[in-house]
Formats: C-alpha cells, structure tokens, sequence
C-alpha cells in the first residue's frame, strides 16, 4: 500500500507500552488462574515453577498497572463520553451488523469502556494486590482486611480477563486493527469508515503543518 493511503495510528512507544501490558497481562493472568482453580495449578508453571510464580505474579501485576498508567496518562482525553457515542450505543445492534454508526472520534463507545473498565480493574487489583502481598505487606493488615483483598482482587481479576477478552475479539473482528497495532498505520478507507470524525483531524493538521 502507498504512504500516501496510509495514516499512523499509533507510535513505536505507543505500540512498545501496548504489548508490555498484553504480555504482563498473559502471565499474570494465567498464574493467578492456576493459583485460584487448583485444577489448573499448572498454569503456574508459566512463570517455571509455582514457586517461581508466587514470587514475580505481584511485580508483574505492578509492571502491568504501571505500563497502563501510562497508556492512561496518553489517551484519557480521546476516551471522555461524549454526545456521538450515546448514539453509538443505542444502535449497538447496527454495528453488531457490521455497519458504522455516528461521528465517531479516535476512540468508539466500545473502546472507551473497554478502557474505563480496565483502569479501574488495575486500580482495584493494585490496591487489593498490596493488601495481601507476602511477605512485604500483608502483615500490616488484619485477617477481615486480607479477606476482603482477596475477594477484591479475584473479583476484579475476573471483570479484567473478561474485559480483555472482549477487546481481543473485536480487535480480531474489525479487519485492520491488529495490523494498527502492530505496524502502527492504518489505511484512509479504514480510518474513514471506522473513526471518521478521527480521520478529519488528521486531515486537517496535515494541511496546518504543509509548507
């Protein structure tokens, strides 16, 4: 494809901090799995031993909410809720057909809850996870405190994977956003199509920045 049918989407950092946390996010959450389902004990073995993985789930899990934070700190103003995206969210059913709805900006209605609903699940889990880390913290706590991070955390912990799980299907559904990610361009007839109001802002700084 010509450069000239392409726009960038995300940077090289951009796209580095994105696969730090899809990453993080695999280890930490197959070891957390095998150490709630103890049939699945042998997902720990992700990390080498079950040992092993004791000992580096909680600093993956900081790794994890750090590297997002940064994500955060990048794209909370393009994920505000604004008027565009209650009309995309009424007729969720035309786009579950496929079809575009709204003028929609870099971000769709799906995506921004995607992203709300993981900074508060990182949230939650930073916070219970410092509760019941052994040997550093847990011991400042009382039992009932401990209890409650447990649940907390394994709550949170469930919304996360499903939240995920969701972002990864419609990144596979909607034809050219891994390539985004990983490449970091999209095609103007994508941008067009699925970000419009997006793509007119490039368009017009393009045309601010020519000579």
């Amino acid at each position: 494809m010509k450069k000239s049918n392409r726009i960038q989407r995300y940077s090289a950092s951009e796209r580095i901090n994105h696969w730090i946390v899809a990453f993080c996010f695999v280890f930490a959450a197959l070891s957390g799995l095998g150490f709630f389902f103890p049939s699945l004990n042998w997902l720990m073995n992700i990390l080498g031993t079950p040992q092993l993985a004791r000992v580096l789930h909680p600093f993956i899990g900081v790794v994890m909410f750090a590297a997002f934070l940064l994500m955060f700190f990048r794209y909370w103003k393009h994920n505000l809720i604004q008027r565009d995206d209650i009309e995309w969210a009424k007729n969720i059913h035309k786009v579950a057909g496929n079809q575009e709805v709204g003028d929609t900006g870099r971000y769709n209605f799906g995506q921004k809850c995607v992203f709300w609903l993981a900074i508060s699940s990182l949230l939650l889990l930073l916070a219970s996870g410092v509760v019941i880390w052994r040997p550093y913290f847990a011991g400042a706590f009382p039992i009932p405190a401990i209890r409650l991070a447990l649940l907390v955390h394994s709550v949170s912990a469930v919304v996360l994977i499903l939240v995920i799980m969701v972002h990864i299907y419609a990144a596979l559904w909607v034809k050219g956003t891994i390539t985004a990610m990983v490449e970091g361009w999209v095609s103007t007839s994508w941008a067009k199509k699925h970000h419009p109001r997006w793509y007119r802002e490039i368009q017009r700084k393009q045309q601010e920045n020519k000579p």
